[in-house]
């Protein structure tokens, strides 16, 4: 069970009340943008007001420029208070800056009102009010702020943002989790031995595995309370949700060789699905639509990435077979899209991260600073999370696989086995 202050923190930010939108408009609203097709979009955030007006603009303008589909103009001093006159948007200014859309935040004694106006068009483009209950400066109320950045750049590219994301992972012999621009690291378990998180759909459980005892748990991230969902002698890692939330995928091995099992949430025990004969059959990761997975077998004499039918049958090699130096693939994770796979490859003596593609097998390396294992997506399939070498210290790290654009996650003692979370709060 965790301790009383961190599974206060912990509930406070999972349900506190949200800055959720109160107006008519339907979700997944496009706001009729003009700007170059390939580019991302100007977007002004005009002054906020208020004691904390200045770090709601900071936390939003961040949240933007990190979601790297937006180009997030930055104004200060006179030209900040120009562009936002009391009369209005400074329209001629909005215009020579390249801005596509200008955004106003006005915090409100229940909440933040929100103002999104359209630089072509000089009109206004959206208006909505966010109420909140929470305290100023908190976890739930930066939450909520991140939430606001996504419904933002989904408004302004159609695609929903991961601001209000976040990663887990294991330092420590503790279960951590962050938020995706590196803020509020915090530990969500007790000291033990527990080791590879995995999130579930709903974004509220986290299932692991652990040494000792050997077995596969599931953490309730609002109580703190885990349970034990199988377990017994021999090795148990690498859980992972089903798609929809009702069972865990996991290794499992005695004697000879590891090999993939099922367990349902209510019970049962685990039912076999890989036949390794003797090899090392682990880190499943499922197709989006549930219905394959992608695993690390040794089957071949070394590890190489496999696919095979959610029942375990109709098994297929994905990656090529290697008679290089060292051959040696792991850690698949199936992109959101379904379109590749990202796994790690040892190259020239170091582990980096690469990316098959589902429709050609093509693949394109990612990383060449030192020592880059267990990528995860975030859920737009765009941003993958890593642990990565480069500085010295097994840190993780966030690459933009469209722009090469890479930014370190996290600090501090090493960590190990990130997972990217779903979408948080209200879809």
């Amino acid at each position: 069970m965790l301790l009383p202050t961190l599974r206060r923190a912990l509930a406070a930010l999972l349900v506190a009340a949200p800055l959720v939108a109160q107006d008519t408009t339907s979700r997944g609203v496009r706001i009729g943008l003009t700007y170059d097709p390939g580019t991302k979009p100007g977007v002004v955030l005009l002054p906020v007001s208020g004691a904390r007006g200045d770090s709601i603009r900071a936390i939003v303008q961040r949240d933007l420029d990190l979601g790297d589909r937006v180009n997030a103009i930055v104004l200060d001093g006179s030209a900040a208070q120009e562009a936002a006159r009391a009369s209005g948007p400074n329209w001629p200014l909005l215009a020579r800056l390249g801005a596509a859309a200008a955004v106003a935040l006005t915090p409100t004694p229940s909440g933040v009102h929100l103002a999104v106006y359209n630089v072509a068009t000089k009109q206004t483009a959206l208006v909505k009010d966010f109420p909140s209950s929470a305290a100023p400066d908190s976890r739930a109320w930066r939450a909520a702020l991140h939430r606001i950045s996504d419904e933002l750049e989904e408004a302004f590219t159609g695609v929903r943002g991961i601001s209000s994301t976040r990663v887990a992972f294991e330092r420590g012999r503790r279960i951590w989790v962050v938020d995706s621009d590196g803020e509020g690291a915090m530990p969500v378990s007790e000291p033990g031995t527990p080791i590879s998180p995995a999130w579930h759909p709903n974004g509220s459980t986290i299932a692991y595995a652990s040494y000792l005892p050997a077995g596969i748990s599931v953490l309730d991230l609002a109580s703190g309370r885990s349970r034990t969902l199988v377990n017994g002698p021999g090795v148990f890692i690498s859980p992972i949700f089903t798609p929809d939330g009702g069972s865990v995928v996991y290794a499992h091995g005695v004697d000879q060789g590891v090999d993939l099992y099922i367990a349902s949430l209510s019970g049962g025990g685990g039912r076999r699905l890989s036949v390794g004969r003797g090899s090392d059959n682990v880190s499943p990761s499922f197709s989006p639509d549930g219905r394959r997975i992608a695993f690390m077998s040794g089957r071949a004499g070394h590890p190489e990435i496999y696919t095979m039918d959610a029942d375990g049958t109709n098994v297929d090699l994905l990656t090529p077979l290697a008679f290089g130096e060292n051959p040696y693939r792991a850690s698949p994770d199936w992109s959101p899209d379904g379109r590749l796979v990202a796994f790690q490859s040892m190259i020239a003596g170091n582990f980096q991260i690469l990316t098959i593609n589902l429709r050609d097998r093509s693949l394109k390396q990612l990383t060449s600073d030192g020592r880059n294992e267990d990528p995860s997506w975030a859920p737009d399939g765009r941003h993958l999370t890593f642990v990565s070498t480069r500085t010295g210290s097994r840190q993780l790290w966030v690459l933009d696989i469209e722009s090469g654009r890479t930014r370190q996650l996290t600090r501090g003692a090493a960590v190990r086995l990130p997972a990217w979370s779903p979408r948080l709060g209200a879809e």
